[in-house]
């Protein structure tokens, strides 16, 4: 995914497109203008000629440099309520698996590993759930959890 700045330079290249065309450049010449410019950050040769022929069939002033809204599935996998169902899965039954999960939100495995790992930020310890950042309450938990794991496994 792009980030803010490299789309904004993408629209800046296409409005000195836009324009060169106007003057009558070349693509190769209004390519190696940019390179001049923007360096790496450059469009491809072919993005360029793709945009000086849609410069030239629209007329000058016209030409939408943003990109058009696409359609397709929206982004609703990670959502507040999806967190709050995954927290609350958890919170049940802290060895319940990531499929289980996915299953029972009826979204990707995927996106159940992102929402549990960089949303509500848990790891997995000896196949349980448990908080990155632990208040004084999650610590003693904590103790308590790694205690029963050692008599289960009689250490």
């Amino acid at each position: 995914m792009e980030t803010k700045s490299s789309m904004e330079v993408r629209l800046k290249q296409r409005a000195v497109i836009e324009f060169l065309v106007a003057e009558g450049c070349e693509p190769k010449e209004i390519h190696a203008r940019l390179k001049n410019v923007y360096g790496d950050e450059t469009i491809d040769i072919s993005n360029v000629r793709r945009w000086v022929v849609n410069a030239k069939k629209v007329n000058s002033g016209s030409l939408k440099i943003s990109d058009l809204s696409r359609s397709g599935r929206p982004k609703t996998a990670v959502t507040d309520g999806n967190v709050q169902k995954i927290d609350d899965l958890i919170h049940e039954n802290r060895r319940i698996t990531q499929h289980k999960i996915a299953h029972i939100v009826d979204i990707s495995k995927e996106r159940v590993n992102h929402i549990i790992s960089n949303e509500l930020e848990y790891r997995k310890i000896c196949a349980r759930w448990v908080p990155r950042m632990l208040t004084d309450e999650m610590k003693k938990k904590r103790l308590d959890m790694c205690k029963e794991i050692l008599t289960t496994f009689h250490y």
